[in-house]
């Protein structure tokens, strides 16, 4: 019987409604879209040692992610939540971690299939987006990996997984688990700003214990990374899934820019690109495997083709389309806002967002976006 923490679990007196996690598409044949170009693209050598894709175990998983959304700690805790049922009966939780001042959320446990502890962390709160988008075009931080003199990370992620009391509680939790349970190994899951916070989660453990020891799947995660990180990230944590839907915008973000080298954000391999293709009135679901380089231009990270040689430079995705709909709103009478905007050449605009008018419109696109996108039941087909 596992022991109740209670002392060091905090609860929060309120939660904002949670955003609803995806469960995975099943598809027999994937179909993955033309690229339209693959110029100037990173390539990064990527072994996953054999590692593939369990698709059993990923419609387990994204419901860890999902229950780690409950605002209800109690039900949580118990495991009687309306998201803790189906597949994941017989969980049984050893702490549940709430920092409030952080809005971040997360849990760890003991999962009888597959028999391994279960680390979950929740994604953006609906409240919360603003803040997040407010630094839209995010600050890297130079950590200084060993031997990756060069990688550079996401200084708000970064700091909210190594900075806060979720590291440290999360690490006790585990030692205790595989103290008292086995050397048990170890599955974290997060959804969109989770799925950061598990990727640094999960390298921490891969240190610790072992780059086998430790499995990654997330669902809608961001970037998080420069290339020489996503390079060592792929290296330490080669049992890595990123599952991405064609609807999210969140993958695209913080923006992929090929022709900025080691300044670009880049994403770690493995990705699962889940999408649709529609032939008259035929719509057929999609599941592609992407290629090793974290950035297949098959997969989400797709380009439309273009007549215009600087346009055909620019990474086409939903992120700049939103950067652009806020630069369009400087000239409109009816909101009262100040953007300074800015374009070095041959580089998309930048928007330094100024006011929280600008910023709540684009997170209002934003959580719109990927509630849809990310809906249960929205592309699962059982």
């Amino acid at each position: 019987m596992l022991r109740e923490r209670s002392s060091r679990r905090r609860m929060a007196s309120t939660a904002a409604a949670a955003l609803v996690v995806a469960s995975l598409l099943l598809s027999s044949s994937p179909s993955p879209a033309t690229a339209a170009g693959r110029g100037g693209e990173l390539r990064m050598k990527h072994s996953d040692g054999g590692y593939s894709y369990n698709r059993t175990l990923a419609h387990i998983l994204v419901q860890y992610a999902s229950a780690v959304y409950t605002s209800d700690l109690t039900s949580l805790f118990a495991w009687t939540c309306p998201r803790c049922q189906g597949d994941t009966k017989g969980f049984e939780m050893i702490e549940i971690i709430v920092d409030v001042e952080n809005c971040l959320q997360a849990f760890v446990g003991i999962a009888p299939d597959p028999l391994s502890i279960i680390i979950a962390f929740r994604g953006t709160q609906e409240h919360s987006v603003s803040n997040w988008i407010e630094d839209l075009f995010w600050k890297q931080l130079d950590v200084g990996y060993p031997g990756m003199p060069d990688a550079m990370v996401h200084h708000g992620f970064y700091t909210a997984y190594y900075n806060t009391t979720v590291r440290h509680e999360i690490l006790e939790s585990v030692r205790w688990a595989r103290k008292t349970y086995g050397r048990l190994p170890i599955n974290v899951v997060g959804h969109s700003m989770g799925g950061a916070l598990a990727s640094f989660c999960a390298l921490d453990l891969s240190v610790k214990y072992g780059s086998q020891e430790v499995q990654l799947m997330t669902f809608g995660q961001p970037r998080v990374g420069n290339p020489s990180f996503a390079a060592y990230f792929s290296d330490q944590v080669p049992r890595t899934i990123r599952v991405t839907h064609q609807n999210d915008i969140v993958p695209h973000l913080p923006p992929y820019f090929c022709y900025l080298g080691e300044w670009t954000y880049h994403h770690f391999s493995r990705e699962i690109w889940l999408h649709e293709t529609v032939i008259g009135n035929v719509v057929t679901k999609n599941e592609t495997i992407c290629d090793g380089s974290g950035e297949d231009p098959t997969c989400s990270r797709y380009e439309e083709p273009g007549t215009d040689e600087n346009q055909k430079r620019i990474t086409r995705c939903k992120a700049l389309r939103l950067v652009g709909t806020a630069r369009e709103n400087m000239q409109s009478k009816d909101l009262p806002i100040r953007v300074s905007a800015w374009r070095m050449p041959a580089y998309p605009i930048r928007i330094k967002l100024i006011t929280n008018n600008v910023v709540s419109k684009i997170a209002e696109n934003l959580e719109g976006e990927t509630r849809d996108a990310w809906q249960i039941g929205q592309i699962i087909d059982r």
